[in-house]
């Protein structure tokens, strides 16, 4: 029974891991799926499935989530990358190191996505400002807010992962910086060699729009009327030249007695009267005159309004995830149109409607300027061009008041954790305050003094994250529950024993899983990965009779240490279309970056944490 229960058990990794790289559905669907089926192989029991759902981490990150939003809303870090844009001068090696460090050290206390999202546009206005491909400094900014994260035990949800399962595991949990004295070296190196060979190991290219000026982006849009007189009254609309994709002539929105015309544009007829909102743009010129084309169909010009060439990239939690232009209505909901998508170093421009869309992929779209606050708000992309002028609702946030409180609120958080819990080593009847309560305090404490509102905070929750966790939890049960994490643990360690001396194993042992754990986070979830090796790692040290303490730091780090594939990790997705990167030149910068982490952390963990 137990044997067969670790053939199934390692069956269930198999399918899952063969589900993460085909992608069959998004990350949350197949973690819950996991669960599910965990349980319905007996590997997990059925009355123990409910207590995945007890543990803290996924409470603590939503917690940390909302605060997050909050110093975000209030445009704590915006304003910094404003300065940074208006002051740093166009010296390359010194752009690298200003934003990699910003990018670091607000990592560390602020979820990654959150941080590339905000200094993304800022850092591609900089690189067009000062005439710097993008592409040089748009990795380091990625790289930046994964290694800032694991200088403290809130920067990653992968940190506050490993610290649940080691609860689970009745294993002292991690403090508040206890991952620091390796962390900020690691951090520190990174910088230092993204500053130092960046600039060589980083090609210089260019996304579709990141080597223009916005000056050279914008392009007039036309709000014309459909005369009495006008030739093409009574025709379907794809059958007049505004349904010709080649000639340049795009429409963003019709309106007709005062409302907009909600219907897709197969299925409208032109009727007089009809008011009609019209970009004229080729990317590589030849469009028609406006005012030649206006007066051959019978149409009058009421208005014109300043239009933007700008990029829209599709983060993992957008609604047009797995869907196409055609079915999600796109001109429609948005106001804007696709020229191309680019995606995986590809710019594609021929039958896009019917293309699904996926993570990562950037759109190439025309809009009205006064549109793009209407497509932040929808969180539906990542915005590479930011609204000139704040909205009155950005205008209520940005406060200095509510700077400060964010900041405050933070450090009280992070000071509340860590205090009590040195003290409480020293004074047993001062209570150990946990990250989680003191997390869900500090959130409460920002929506009562309304830094953030109710249906803010529940936006800035990343709930495809927290579903992941619950399911990847069952996972771990069950690898430990049927004894998998012994039978894997057997194999490494003989598997060492065969190379190095007895003596030798447990640094053998060190650098074997941070490598494998490298090596599985470049190609699965860093939280999946996190799950199924600590366990594992647990399980080994018992069975040398040293320390866990060395390999759950090891697991920890590693998963954080994805520098080489852009499917990695989330940021690495969000800055690859933006960069104009192809895959390669991860690979160039980040096998480097990953051989650093790992002799660096291999060889300062033994210091630190003895075995």
């Amino acid at each position: 029974m137990p044997e067969t229960q670790i053939v199934l058990t390692l069956l269930v990794i198999l399918i899952m891991l063969i589900a993460f790289l085909r992608e069959w559905a998004s990350p949350d669907i197949i973690a819950l799926s996991v669960l599910c089926l965990v349980v319905a192989l007996g590997l997990v029991p059925m009355d123990k499935m409910t207590s995945v759902f007890k543990n803290e981490a996924p409470l603590t990150i939503a917690a940390l989530f909302v605060i997050g939003g909050a110093l975000e809303t209030s445009g704590a870090v915006d304003h910094i990358g404003r300065v940074m844009k208006e002051r740093l001068s166009g010296n390359l090696r010194g752009a690298i190191l200003a934003f990699s460090l910003v990018a670091g050290f607000f990592s560390a206390w602020m979820n990654n996505t959150a941080i590339v999202a905000i200094l993304l546009p800022v850092t591609l206005g900089f690189a067009r400002s000062k005439n710097i491909p993008s592409s040089r400094l748009l990795i380091p900014l990625s790289y930046m807010s994964i290694l800032g994260g694991i200088c403290t035990l809130i920067g990653t949800s992968t940190n506050l992962l490993v610290n649940g399962a080691l609860r689970d595991l009745k294993i002292t949990p991690m403090t508040m910086f206890e991952l620091s004295p390796i962390g900020i070296p690691m951090a520190i190196i990174g910088v230092a060699y993204l500053t130092i060979f960046g600039p060589k190991l980083l090609a210089p290219r260019s996304s579709i729009t990141g080597s223009l000026e916005i000056e050279q982006r914008t392009t007039p849009l036309y709000h014309i009327l459909i005369s009495g007189a006008s030739s093409i009254i009574g025709k379907p609309i794809t059958e007049t030249i505004f349904g010709d994709r080649d000639s340049g002539i795009h429409i963003l929105e019709i309106r007709r007695d005062g409302a907009r015309v909600m219907l897709h544009m197969s299925a409208i007829t032109v009727e007089k009267n009809d008011r009609v909102l019209v970009a004229i743009h080729r990317r590589r010129g030849g469009a028609p005159k406006p005012d030649a084309l206006f007066a051959e169909i019978g149409a009058e010009v009421l208005s014109t309004v300043d239009g933007i060439v700008s990029e829209l990239v599709i983060p993992d939690e957008s609604s047009l995830n797995g869907r196409t232009l055609a079915n999600a209505d796109f001109r429609q909901h948005y106001n804007c149109v696709v020229l191309a998508v680019h995606r995986q170093g590809v710019n594609i421009t021929d039958r896009i409607a019917g293309l699904p869309l996926g993570s990562g992929d950037t759109l190439l779209v025309i809009t009205a300027r006064n549109n793009l606050e209407a497509l932040a708000a929808t969180r539906d992309f990542i915005m590479t061009d930011k609204p000139e002028v704040l909205s009155p609702e950005e205008e209520k946030h940005h406060r200095p008041f509510h700077v400060i409180l964010a900041w405050s609120t933070l450090l009280g958080v992070v000071l509340t954790a860590t205090l009590t819990d040195f003290f409480h080593g020293f004074y047993p009847n001062v209570p150990a305050v946990p990250i989680h309560y003191c997390a869900m305090v500090g959130a409460l404490i920002l929506l009562w003094s309304k830094v953030m509102t109710p249906r803010e905070a529940y936006t800035s929750i990343d709930w495809q994250v927290l579903l992941m966790i619950y399911g990847l939890l069952g996972l771990g049960m069950a690898i430990q529950n049927t004894g998998t994490a012994l039978w894997l643990a057997h194999g490494l360690v003989n598997l060492a024993e065969h190379f190095v001396s007895a003596q030798n194993i447990p640094w053998a042992l060190l650098w074997l899983i941070f490598l494998l754990t490298v090596m599985l986070t470049e190609v699965l979830s860093h939280g999946a990965t996190a799950v199924m090796m600590i366990p594992i790692v647990c399980t080994l040290a018992a069975q040398i009779h040293v320390s866990p303490r060395p390999y759950i730091i090891a697991v920890t780090l590693a998963c954080s240490c994805a520098f080489s594939m852009p499917m990695s990790y989330q940021t690495h997705m969000m800055v690859y279309g933006p960069g104009g990167y192809r895959f390669a030149d991860f690979l160039r910068i980040g096998i480097p970056l990953n051989l650093i982490c790992w002799v660096t952390a291999c060889t300062l963990i033994p210091m630190i944490w003895h075995f």
